[in-house]
């Protein structure tokens, strides 16, 4: 069965274009599902696309189609748990599940792992935003049907901070500073705010995210050039546990400072290279500086919490636009002085 489908792609440096394409799907197929996409989300790694063409040295080298948080509606299957016009929350990894990691539960690590709208390999791994995609079975997540579809497509973003979260162990009764409060520092409040963190300090250089950081679950902000933060560095630091969502040095330095002996720094922000750094913080304080990456099971658990309401993540919303203004939707969401999230609506 062929099907034509208006894809979202990134061409290079500045270039995108919605273009036309036909896409093959198996109807016999026992493993794959024919979705239609609704909604989708942009991220930082679509923006970081169409500004340099590039992610680190993983560079555009033909048209790709962009986009990892989406959700869709099922078109035709065969498997017996999905159904016709059911809406389901799209998991973008797809893992080899042979490598050692897959093998033992780490599938966030497979070193073969295709990942929607990634230039890693060359011909590049198309993403999810265009009208009809085909996934495989398990990609398809299934939510409540009558969950509103500007919640559920944080799906992907809020599965990424609670995995987060969770590589600092039990939160629960821990006083959490997180420094850097953008979509993702946000998304890392609420998710320590549903573990049940007794408080969360958090740090950014824009009054305006600090506002969303408390209306995601902040107990307190602070501005981070402005504010004193002295009183947390006292006796070998305040926090149980930081979350680094900016990249910043100076803001590794601080949750180095601030986060207390034998706390844990969780780096979620991604930056260069730091070009100093007092490695002596981190050994005599006893300290874990643990990296995060994207999430395993905890995708499934961001559906439920979306979809029950124990995160409600519509503060971050800024604007939704139609997927023919892909360009324009893409630019507004690179304004980072007024938007947040923006997300693409494929109906």
């Amino acid at each position: 069965m062929e099907i034509e489908t208006l894809s979202c792609v990134v061409k290079g440096k500045l270039d995108l274009d919605v273009i036309t394409q036909r896409i093959e799907y198996d109807e016999n197929s026992p493993n794959q599902t024919l979705v239609q996409i609704t909604r989708g989300g942009i991220c930082g790694s679509d923006l970081s696309y169409y500004q340099h063409g590039k992610i680190g040295n993983f560079e555009v080298k033909h048209p790709m189609i962009l986009g990892h948080e989406v959700i869709g509606k099922v078109v035709k299957t065969n498997d017996p748990n999905l159904y016709v016009g059911q809406k389901v929350a799209i998991n973008p990894s797809k893992p080899c599940l042979k490598c050692k990691y897959c093998l033992s539960g780490d599938t966030n690590q497979c070193e073969t792992m295709r990942f929607f709208g990634s230039a890693m390999y060359n011909p590049h791994v198309d993403g999810g935003f265009t009208q009809f995609k085909v996934v495989d079975n398990v990609q398809c997540v299934d939510y409540p049907q009558d969950a509103p579809d500007d919640v559920m497509a944080f799906a992907e973003p809020l599965a990424v901070t609670i995995h987060a979260a969770k590589q600092a162990g039990d939160l629960t009764g821990k006083k959490v500073f997180v420094s850097g409060v953008g979509p993702i520092g946000c998304l890392v409040v609420a998710a320590v705010k549903a573990l049940d963190a007794a408080e969360i300090v958090c740090a950014d250089m824009s009054q305006r995210c600090l506002d969303l950081a408390t209306a995601m679950g902040a107990t307190k902000t602070l501005h981070a050039a402005n504010d004193d933060f002295s009183s947390y560095a006292e006796h070998k630091g305040y926090f149980d546990v930081s979350f680094e969502a900016s990249g910043h040095p100076s803001s590794i330095e601080r949750c180095l400072a601030i986060t207390k002996a034998r706390g844990t720094l969780v780096q979620v922000g991604m930056g260069g290279v730091v070009p100093e750094f007092n490695m002596m913080t981190l050994i005599a304080k006893e300290m874990s500086w643990k990296g995060t990456f994207r999430f395993v099971e905890e995708f499934n658990t961001s559906v439920e919490w979306l979809s029950s309401g124990k995160v409600n993540p519509l503060p971050l919303l800024s604007k939704v636009v139609p997927f023919q203004a892909f360009e324009e939707a893409v630019k507004l969401a690179g304004n980072k002085n007024e938007i947040v999230k923006v997300q693409l609506s494929f109906e």
